[in-house]
Formats: C-alpha cells, sequence, structure tokens
C-alpha cells in the first residue's frame, strides 16, 4: 500500500486532455523576399563575399514568411536595449492577452475558471512576468497559481505542457493555461555579424499560442500519457543568449544538429518503451521547427522509422522559428485535423541547456 508510486502508472492517476490550442500573430509581416534589401543595407559595410553567403543563408532557410512586433524597417535600426526590450514588453501583453482570450472563448471556459497560468517567453525581460498582467486584464480569480517560464527557449512550449501536465496530475478537476508569447526579433543584433545571428535572423520570426488542459473528469481531447526532459551532459555551450549592452546575443553552436542525431535513438526509443508503446505505434510527429538544418536531421532519422514531419516543415515555411511558440502551432494543425480515436502523437523540442523536450499524446 505504501510502496513507490511510479509516476507512469496510468491507474493512480488522473487523466489529463489538452482543451485547445490558439495561436495570434503579430501585425507586421513580410516574405522572405521583401526583407532581403534590408539584410542588402545592413551589410553594406562587409566583405561582398560575406553579404553574398548572408544572402543565400536567407534564401535558403525554408523560410517563406515570418511576422513581427515591429516593422521591418524598425528591426533594422540600431536602438538601444532598453528601446527594443519597452516594445517586447508591450506587445507581448497584447499578443498574451489577445490569444488567451481566443482560447477561452474556443473552449467556451471563463478566465476565473482557470486554476493554474503558465507563461512562457525567453526573448526579453519582465517582471512582473506576463502571467501578472494576464490575470489583472482578463479577471482571472485571486488564487490562480501562476508558473513564468523564462530561460528554456525553443523547447520551453512542452516544458510548459509538462508543468501543467504535473499540476493537473495533482489536482483532479482543475484547469490550466499554457501562454507563449515570444519576439525573436526584438533580439535582432545589428552590431553582431557573427554566423550565429546570421542564422538567428534568417530563420525567427514572432508569434504567440495558447493551449487550454483539464483534470476534469468530463474533459475532451487528445489525452496526455505521459512526459518527460532529457538534459545533453555538458552541452550547455550549444544554445541560449548572452546579455550584452546591445541586449541579447545568439549563441547557436553549429554542432547542434549532430548533437541531436547522436542521442536521438536514445531521446526517442526508451521514453516511448517507458509509456507503453513504440515509434510505430505513433501516428503523428508533433516537431519544433528549430531550423533547416535540424529539421533536415530529425526529418531523416524519423524516415528511417517510416514516420514523416510535413506540419513542422509548413510550420516553418509559413512562420518561421517563434523558439517556444512554435511546437504549439504545429499542434495546432493536428488539433484542427480529423483524428481517429486512439491515434498517437509525439510532440519533441530541443532547447538550451541542451535539452529535448517529449510528450505523448493520445486522442
Amino acid at each position: 500500500m505504501y510502496g513507490l508510486w511510479n509516476p507512469n502508472d496510468q491507474t493512480l492517476m488522473n487523466e489529463i486532455r489538452i482543451k485547445t490550442v490558439a495561436k495570434q500573430l503579430p501585425k507586421f509581416s513580410r516574405d522572405t523576399a521583401d526583407i532581403l534589401p534590408f539584410v542588402e543595407v545592413w551589410l553594406a559595410g562587409q566583405e561582398e563575399r560575406f553579404r553574398r553567403k548572408v544572402i543565400k543563408i536567407f534564401e535558403g532557410a525554408a523560410v517563406d514568411k515570418r511576422y513581427s512586433i515591429m516593422a521591418p524597417e524598425e528591426v533594422f535600426t540600431a536602438t538601444s536595449f532598453e528601446h527594443k526590450n519597452a516594445i517586447y514588453s508591450r506587445e507581448v501583453k497584447n499578443l498574451g492577452i489577445q490569444v488567451m482570450q481566443k482560447a477561452l472563448t474556443d473552449a467556451n471556459w471563463s478566465a476565473d475558471s482557470l486554476d493554474f497560468i503558465i507563461t512562457v517567453s525567453c526573448t526579453g525581460i519582465m517582471i512582473p512576468s506576463l502571467d501578472a498582467y494576464l490575470i489583472n486584464e482578463l479577471g482571472m480569480k485571486e488564487d490562480v497559481v501562476r508558473l513564468p517560464v523564462t530561460e528554456m527557449g525553443c523547447a520551453a512550449g512542452i516544458s510548459g505542457l509538462i508543468y501543467a501536465q504535473n499540476f493537473l496530475k495533482a489536482n483532479p478537476g482543475k484547469r490550466a493555461a499554457v501562454v507563449a508569447v515570444e519576439s525573436p526579433t526584438a533580439t535582432f543584433q545589428l552590431h553582431d555579424y557573427s554566423m550565429a545571428n546570421m542564422v538567428s535572423a534568417a530563420i525567427f520570426g514572432d508569434g504567440a499560442a495558447c493551449v487550454l488542459l483539464s483534470s476534469e473528469t468530463n474533459a475532451v481531447g487528445p489525452k496526455i500519457v505521459g512526459s518527460e526532459m532529457f538534459h545533453f551532459p555538458d552541452s550547455t555551450h550549444l544554445m541560449g543568449f548572452d546579455l550584452t549592452d546591445f541586449g541579447l546575443k545568439m549563441i547557436l553552436d553549429p554542432s547542434v544538429p549532430q548533437a541531436i542525431s547522436d542521442n536521438f535513438s536514445h531521446i526517442v526509443h526508451p521514453f516511448l518503451e517507458r509509456m507503453g508503446s513504440a515509434i510505430d505505434q505513433v501516428d503523428h510527429l508533433i516537431f519544433h521547427p528549430g531550423g533547416k538544418k535540424i529539421v533536415q536531421t530529425v526529418e531523416a532519422l524519423f524516415k528511417e522509422m517510416g514516420q514523416n514531419i510535413d506540419d513542422t516543415r509548413a510550420v516553418l515555411k509559413e512562420y518561421g522559428n517563434m523558439s517556444s511558440a512554435t511546437v504549439l502551432y504545429v499542434l495546432e494543425r493536428f488539433m484542427n485535423q480529423d483524428i481517429q480515436p486512439g491515434a498517437q502523437g509525439l510532440m519533441l523540442s530541443f532547447g538550451p541547456g541542451f535539452s529535448a523536450q517529449r510528450v505523448l499524446l493520445e486522442w
């Protein structure tokens, strides 16, 4: 009776289900072709060979369009970190309110019915964090439990789901919201001509997403079968930000795709086995599109297993990498499909740490 509790023993936990997923885009957008003239002006003082290389990076990034909280003219204007962060703070509040209201309307839930709110963002600095403003603006109850997730980068969309799952697993009959709002364009560094900044500028865009989850007995939607995090040893140098006088400076090691490839089987197969599943039982792959090379690496690995990541490629093409919110855009595509009961979906993302986040869903 008093033996060790196994968190993966489904007989000992209430079911956690995803009620709905909503997305919200900023008001500014440009096709990649329309951004190239700004890039050329920005790089005017650099060597011709370097300029051609950067243009090719933009053209070959597999991103056709991206959205931004700022017009391109403002993105490519040198200002202070204080100025860009003020725009970030203002706009993520607006996007957060809009996307959360959209999700609540879709679910026919009231804001004061939420018991937990988890906000996710790594592309600016706000204290109080976004959740505090959402509580006030949307009229949540005074005892709502809040958790801001601020330093987990692209992995944090799934991290937020894992935290929500754990909150709800311990609290039957409750509701939770995960709100991810990111503006990588607010971190763009005009004074940084490193390859990390070039690649970052070529693949990133801005966006917001909200996921509503429930541990109520009458909850509907895909069930979270289980979730886990995986931490790569001695890999903190692979990805992140350095805080400089000009803002958040991108760290992106070119060995990231190889690190993922080297560890991929260990990340996927043991997790699915612990969940009582296997890759040939997974019907849908909900993978975070970190960038073209990472997508190509993971796509090749999944193809060997008879799987595809077409929806991931489509999200990268239509919106770019929106950091933590991006995998939730992929999830939203599946939520809007007619998926057969019993089908399984594997969510997977990578981020600073270096780490992998995994969630197994069942419809």
